[in-house]
């Protein structure tokens, strides 16, 4: 096999390939941890679509599986190395060219999200998508998983805004699919197929984003309740009526996490908080907000908190964003991010607690409320053998539990390997045969990110 690795180190530059051990376990895995975790026989870090070629038709030639990976943040496993495979991590290709004119942005996918949105605000732009993770996850991983955000309930997810892709497929073909046009309808819509594909079917090597205007101070109004079913009709409420910026749930345990760590004055004794936003200009925004926080206070909030001070409203959306690494101070994480239509959002985090309560569990539920994307925390510690086959036992019923109410076992994080498993109770076998002719007619040999996603 090194004769063979031999073979494409001569066709790179110097450095592209990258064979230390030390190097090579760092990239086992991403942020899932996923325990089945190999080591490739190399990295790979190319700065251009042509070094990405020279790469996909050496492994396709030799049969050799091909992880891409992007900035390893990734949440369901889909970067996870295998033995004897290569690794190719985008991280090196950086390139961005701005266009304030057709408000669009030509990305290389190594760019973290928050450097694209510094990129183009120095144009008066704004590019919306925004996971909690958005200063370390790149845009080549967001696209891979279809990433949503904060925002998402007003502005949608990543396919929304990519316009066009240049992609290299599993036997070395580039293609270039969309462009830099707000309508665009010739031939099948390839742009789509290849975004939330987790690397399954090409290599992304560039992407043309779609911008927007520079997003309006928001009006913030925050909400603690004693019961998560009054937070949560409050959110159907809402969405029935008005397009919040913003929409978002932390359960008790989430609070006393945040609490514990940024003490800012949380209610420790509440069992869910809101922290909603509109950034419509003007009179509208003030409207937006004073609707919100009147139909908090109907639906039984304890506390109704209202500001259109920006730092006093980010304070609490950086509490929101922070939720994930605060409860991991509490142990190992099993995260997920299964999705409900919004009516049965209580139903679901009620299951989800009733499930903590028969492992005896701590689980956590924080939410992009608004579109009823929820993230179930399961703590636990992979040392103790019990507890850790009780929470694995409890991730698969969360999932149970979402798809039986009509949802989603990811909304945006990606079905990678964890959650392969419970893919095709969710699609039907129509489906799930569908998605695997399509990956067969792209990648014949399967080895663009075998064991991933489909």
């Amino acid at each position: 096999m090194q004769s063979v690795l031999a073979e494409l180190i001569a066709e790179l530059p110097e450095g592209v390939v990258v064979t230390d051990p030390d190097i090579l376990a760092s990239y086992r895995q991403d942020r899932a941890f996923d325990p089945s975790a190999g080591t490739a026989m190399a990295v790979i870090r190319p700065r251009r679509t042509e070094e990405v070629q020279t790469v996909l038709r050496w492994a396709s030639a030799h049969k050799i599986a091909v992880v891409p990976r992007g900035m390893g943040t990734g949440l369901s496993g889909g970067a996870t190395a295998l033995d004897g495979a290569i690794v190719l991590s985008t991280e090196k290709m950086r390139d961005i060219t701005v266009d304030p004119v057709t408000r669009t942005a030509v990305v290389q996918p190594g760019l973290l999200n928050a450097e694209v949105k510094k990129a183009v605000a120095d144009y008066g732009l704004w590019y919306p998508p925004d996971p909690s993770s958005f200063e370390i996850c790149s845009i080549g991983g967001n696209i891979a998983t279809n990433a949503g955000g904060l925002c998402c309930v007003k502005y949608g997810v990543t396919t929304d805004y990519v316009l066009g892709l240049q992609v290299v497929l599993a036997d070395g073909t580039a293609v270039r699919l969309g462009g830099p046009r707000l309508k665009d309808v010739a031939g099948l819509s390839l742009t789509k197929l290849f975004v939330g594909s987790e690397g399954t079917l090409g290599v992304i090597t560039e992407v043309t984003l779609k911008l927007l205007p520079a997003q309006h101070p928001a009006c913030t109004v925050v909400a603690t309740f004693d019961s998560v079913e009054a937070a949560a009709s409050a959110v159907v409420t809402i969405t029935g009526k008005i397009r919040p910026s913003m929409l978002e749930f932390m359960d008790s345990v989430a609070i006393n996490a945040v609490e514990d760590k940024l003490r800012m004055g949380l209610d420790r004794n509440a069992a869910a908080m809101m922290v909603a936003s509109s950034d419509d200009r003007g009179a509208a925004g003030t409207e937006d907000a004073e609707f919100m926080a009147r139909v908090f206070t109907e639906a039984g909030a304890k506390e109704v908190f209202s500001t259109d001070d920006p730092d006093e409203g980010e304070a609490f959306v950086a509490a929101r964003r922070f939720a994930i690494p605060a409860v991991e101070a509490k142990g190992s994480l099993l995260l997920e991010d299964v999705g409900v239509p919004l009516p049965a959002l209580a139903d679901l985090v009620g299951g989800v607690a009733k499930i903590a309560a028969r492992h005896d569990l701590m689980i956590s539920v924080i939410a992009h409320a608004g579109d009823g994307n929820t993230h179930p925390l399961i703590v636990f510690d992979p040392a103790d053998p019990a507890m850790a086959e009780r929470a694995h036992t409890a991730f698969g019923e969360i999932m149970d539990l979402a798809v039986g109410l009509g949802g989603t076992i990811t909304g945006e994080h990606g079905v990678g390997r964890l959650k392969r498993p419970w893919l095709a109770g969710q699609l039907g076998p129509e489906a799930m045969a569908l998605n695997q002719r399509i990956k067969q007619a792209l990648d014949p040999d399967n080895i663009l990110n075998p064991g991933a996603a489909i």
